[in-house]
């Protein structure tokens, strides 16, 4: 439905001329798409209790359309993000940290759109002192794009190191964006973040007036196709989340495609986890593969996906998906990386072939956000938020309780150098 035919929610118009972040404004003057930070939608989850917001990464055009519909639908809060890997300076997406706010504000004031979205950019990653400094640059520059969130991710170095780096580039985030930190790189079966990891990170954090709005943790799943059955520890993610419960900092749970609807509505009811990460899943719908209730794509005995008729793209350009993949000894896991060479050609494809690749994403994450994250109608409750704060920022949800001068480089290490982590093998994290 075009912006001019909307039907606007209460206090819809207040929340536009308050709630939207000085880039946001400044790129999108005319806009009558509200953007916000990534704080609003932590807040309107904890507001409703027991509720995450699903994070839905824009690998494609298609996948932000039918997730923008389907918050719509859900009158629900939303994040559009993309990760480091997919969309950062060596992406794998025609989607990326520099464009993909504009396609979130013309996609949502050409559909009428009108539930409160943030821009995450997600696991930016930091793997030593050559990342740091190319983000100093980079960072702020995603922030001119239009990004209102970011998850600096720098979870796969020692705990010290960690700490360290979201110290040093805390600076280039603006204070009123949504805020991600994370420990215990994702790898799979090994490898869990503790309960003392997480203190030690949230703690010096804190120490040096940093407050995220979430902490993602290795609990047991992996990213994009799911080998095994084992998945999230609720459990863990439950005692982590309790660990750190004074900092009041909520839980960004990744790789939920491969994770039974039960075990995600586990995570809802007993954590305090308020953002979901959805990528594999709402890439391979898109595409119209074959996936289960949860989204982990069907292989067959030959270990190929499971193209289903007149759905996603079209027979001819499948094959030759496939076909390029194979010439290129991609493995089933990484299909991803073809986002970027057909993402034009999914565009050329006809009216009714991309009408369906967006309705398939938007009737999977309807179903998600309502019957397994419990989000619906928590796009008033970003709004009420955004009122009641009269402004683009709602501020942090802790206060500073730890002592800077305890949580020096020097005793940071050496703290550190006391923690036992459960480090496992080396994995695949980047998405």
């Amino acid at each position: 439905m075009p912006a001019s035919k909307t039907q606007f929610p209460k206090g819809f118009k207040k929340a536009l001329a308050v709630g939207r972040p000085p880039n946001i404004v400044k790129l999108f003057p005319h806009s009558q798409a509200l953007i916000v930070s990534g704080k609003y939608i932590d807040r309107a989850m904890l507001m409703k209790g027991q509720a995450i917001a699903i994070a839905a990464n824009g690998r494609n055009a298609f996948v932000i359309r039918g997730a923008l519909r389907a918050a719509q639908r859900a009158n629900a809060a939303l994040l559009i993000e993309i990760a480091k890997s997919e969309g950062g300076a060596s992406a794998y997406c025609a989607v990326n940290f520099w464009n993909m706010a504009q396609l979130v504000d013309a996609f949502c004031n050409e559909m009428g759109i009108t539930i409160p979205v943030a821009v995450h950019a997600d696991h930016y990653g930091i793997k030593g002192a050559k990342d740091i400094e190319a983000a100093k640059t980079e960072i702020p520059s995603m922030f001119d794009a239009g990004i209102t969130s970011i998850a600096i991710d720098a979870s796969h170095l020692p705990d010290d190191q960690n700490l360290l780096a979201s110290i040093e580039l805390s600076p280039y985030v603006p204070k009123w964006a949504g805020l991600e930190t994370e420990v215990g790189e994702i790898k799979g079966k090994e490898g869990l973040s503790t309960p003392e990891e997480a203190v030690f990170l949230i703690q010096g954090l804190n120490a040096h007036g940093i407050f995220p709005d979430w902490i993602a943790l290795n609990n047991g799943t992996t990213h994009g196709i799911e080998a095994s059955d084992s998945g999230i520890q609720v459990d863990l993610t439950k005692r982590i989340h309790e660990a750190i419960a004074k900092y009041k900092v909520s839980g960004a749970q990744h790789g939920t495609s491969g994770n039974s609807s039960d075990r995600l509505r586990d995570i809802a009811a007993r954590t305090r986890t308020t953002k979901a990460n959805v990528a594999t899943a709402l890439q391979m719908i898109s595409w119209g593969l074959e996936v289960n209730d949860y989204g982990n794509a069907f292989l067959d005995d030959q270990g190929q996906f499971v193209k289903r008729p007149d759905c996603g793209v079209t027979a001819a350009l499948w094959t030759e998906m496939v076909a390029y993949a194979q010439a290129r000894n991609l493995k089933a896991g990484d299909y991803k990386k073809l986002n970027l060479p057909f993402e034009n050609k999914m565009l050329g494809l006809p009216r009714e072939v991309r009408q369906r690749m967006a309705q398939a994403v938007e009737d999977f994450a309807y179903h998600m956000m309502v019957d397994v994250f419990n989000a619906r109608d928590t796009a008033p409750l970003a709004i009420e938020a955004i009122l009641k704060a009269g402004s683009y920022t709602p501020g942090p949800k802790a206060r500073r309780t730890e002592k800077a001068s305890d949580w020096t480089p020097e005793k940071i290490k050496e703290r550190a150098a006391a923690i036992q982590p459960n480090q496992g093998p080396r994995g695949n994290f980047d998405d």
